[in-house]
């Protein structure tokens, strides 16, 4: 087993990098744990463009890069590994790892979320040999070609953006005819002259051969009619999962599995805190993640001071 830590921080997202800088600045032992890389999926966006603080348009990847070297500079000791078990202990927490068993008395979950799977034939088959759900990682595979987004919501629609600096064409396809992100990225959307709209549509099947993706079959929920759309990406934007497998069943989250937390950032486990879009919350941005972040962290300090004075 490591050495303890005062508290240790699950994610190195933009919620887990401002916990650290918070925790570390007030003077905590704090180790920080992220299996991908500093800025959580925040990095794979491609310009964030309603982050404070920044008058042009920044890549995730930078400001995550600027976190974490920030939150690094007031002695944030950040580990790389996965976290599999949470156990609570009668004097705080043993966090067991792909990387070994690190103990802390007070643990931060800032371990976000994942993207959920459409759940039709060929997804499986096809990932990574055309089946995307990051085009900010994958579009400029497919330069020049035609590809498919699927999704109504923000990311959908800011990731199918992102592809036309490569694609050819790019197929928004959507169940309904109303989008869910902002009025700003739909603007946008419908005007780009690379960007066709599907709407009330569907996606049945992903199809292709040994040789790579070929197509995306969508069914028109208003006549039912069947067509073959002819692309060789599709990307994924249906919806996303919490990462909270690890917790014990004693941690109260909804129905959805995101934690429940009070204003402190508090679970219902005492010790356990949690940060950004891992809680149930009713916006999750960058800026809202590092607002529980710092929240968090200052909630640490209050707990372990008054742990020690009893």
């Amino acid at each position: 087993m490591s050495a303890n830590s005062d508290v240790l921080i699950v994610g190195a997202g933009p919620a887990g990098l401002t916990a650290g800088l918070y925790a570390s600045r007030a003077g905590l032992r704090v180790r920080c744990l992220e299996k991908m890389t500093a800025g959580g999926t925040a990095a794979l966006t491609a310009k964030v463009e309603n982050y404070p603080g920044f008058d042009e348009p920044i890549s995730g990847f930078d400001l995550g890069q600027r976190m974490e070297k920030q939150a690094r500079r007031f002695g944030l000791d950040i580990v790389s590994g996965s976290v599999d078990e949470l156990a609570v202990k009668s004097n705080g927490f043993d966090v067991k790892t792909s990387g070994g068993v690190f103990a802390a008395e007070a643990v931060i979950v800032a371990s976000g979320t994942r993207p959920v799977e459409l759940g039709v034939p060929g997804e499986k088959e096809f990932r990574g040999r055309g089946v995307s759900y990051c085009a900010t990682c994958d579009g400029p595979l497919f330069k020049n070609s035609k590809v498919a987004v699927v999704g109504g919501g923000d990311s959908a629609l800011e990731e199918a953006a992102f592809l036309t600096r490569f694609c050819s064409r790019v197929y928004l396809i959507h169940r309904r005819d109303q989008f869910r992100a902002v009025k700003v990225l739909v603007e946008r959307a419908r005007a780009n002259e690379k960007v066709t709209l599907v709407t009330h549509s569907v996606v049945q099947k992903i199809v292709g051969t040994e040789q790579g993706l070929e197509g995306v079959e969508v069914k028109d929920l208003e006549s039912g009619s069947v067509k073959t759309l002819p692309v060789s990406g599709v990307f994924l934007y249906v919806g996303i999962s919490p990462n909270t497998e690890f917790l014990s069943a004693d941690t109260d989250t909804d129905e959805h599995g995101y934690v429940i937390t009070d204003e402190e950032m508090r679970t219902s486990t005492k010790g356990l805190f949690a940060a950004g879009d891992v809680r149930k919350k009713s916006l999750r941005q960058i800026s809202t993640a590092v607002g529980d972040g710092a929240v968090a962290a200052m909630s640490v300090v209050r707990f372990l001071e008054e742990r020690e004075s009893r």
